[in-house]
């Protein structure tokens, strides 16, 4: 198989590299930035976890064309750059390529669906850990599940043959009949922890010994919540406030992906996680006054990054 892994990120960086060591699939990684796709290619992914340390040496390129059509396309850019991804990546999508995003937040589906039809979209989520520790280098910082599948619920051997590669090169992969469900139990997670880590700077874990940030958690969880009940939607889980709070315990050490963008001076992706629970509270007339809060700070930060006091 044919793949291409668009974003150069850290999680873009992490499965590219998973990809190209452990399997025997052709792995093209995409860079729009010509400077930076220079510097991964001559240099390689390098990527650290708790035990080794390794490199994959890819192919990297910012022009498209260079690629041409693949088998499958896996989104791997903030949430905010889809459509523009979309824009770059057409030379990429033939008649019979699939196209994956497993990237945070709502929205990106849809995106996908308007470029590229439906019968094209794979939907899907990763609770893998990866930190960008500099130009294609990453700490891989936690383990976790990839679910996949499409919106219309239907298998095909398509999922099945990257359901296979996955788990080959060590992604515990399953597939689901009901992605939705899984995208807004991901959401539900990422609502209750990404926005605080940005705000307090803090560690996953640190959020639940706070008596003020674990309320906070729960309030933002709960607005939420009430959301997937109005819409019918079945969570992979029952308790979704117990579960943010496991989440946080197993994954304690974690710099959250909104907190190292932070950290980083960087764009945030709150408009999807967060930010999407406002909108929604608003089309269903609930109110949402924590995740309308947790929202209005995060984009002060990110849009006040040269005024902050030092």
């Amino acid at each position: 198989m044919k793949i291409a892994v668009v974003g150069p990120g850290a999680m873009g960086c992490l499965i590219s590299a998973y990809l190209k060591n452990k399997t025997k699939e052709e792995v093209w990684l995409y860079d729009k930035f010509p400077e930076r796709a220079g510097h991964i290619r001559e240099n390689s992914v390098k990527v650290e976890t708790q035990n080794f340390a390794f490199q994959a040496k890819l192919n990297v390129t910012c022009d498209a064309k260079e690629i041409g059509i693949c088998d499958l396309v896996m989104i791997c850019v903030k949430s905010y750059s889809t459509e523009d991804a979309c824009k770059d990546i057409k030379e990429m999508v033939g008649e019979n390529t699939r196209v994956m995003t497993i990237q945070n937040g709502i929205g990106n589906v849809q995106v996908l669906n308007d470029y590229f039809g439906a019968d094209k979209v794979i939907a899907g989520i990763t609770n893998h850990g990866a930190t960008l520790l500099g130009i294609g280098h990453v700490r891989h910082a936690g383990r976790g599940d990839t679910i996949i599948g499409k919106a219309d619920g239907r298998l095909s051997g398509a999922l099945k043959e990257i359901s296979g590669i996955f788990n080959r090169c060590g992604f515990e992969t399953k597939i689901s009949k009901d992605i939705d469900s899984v995208i807004w139990s991901k959401l539900i997670i990422n609502v209750g922890i990404n926005a605080l880590t940005a705000i307090t700077r803090l560690n996953n874990g640190r959020l639940i010994e706070y008596e003020e940030s674990r309320s906070l958690l729960r309030n933002a969880v709960q607005e939420a919540a009430r959301i997937v009940k109005r819409k019918r939607i079945k969570l992979a889980y029952d308790y979704p406030i117990q579960k943010v709070e496991s989440v946080c315990k197993g994954t304690a050490q974690n710099i959250s992906s909104m907190l190292q963008d932070v950290l980083n001076k960087k764009r945030t992706e709150i408009d999807f996680i967060n930010g999407a629970i406002v909108r929604q509270g608003k089309s269903l007339g609930i109110p949402t006054p924590v995740n309308e809060v947790l929202t209005n700070i995060v984009k002060t930060i990110e849009t006040s990054y040269d005024r902050q006091a030092r």
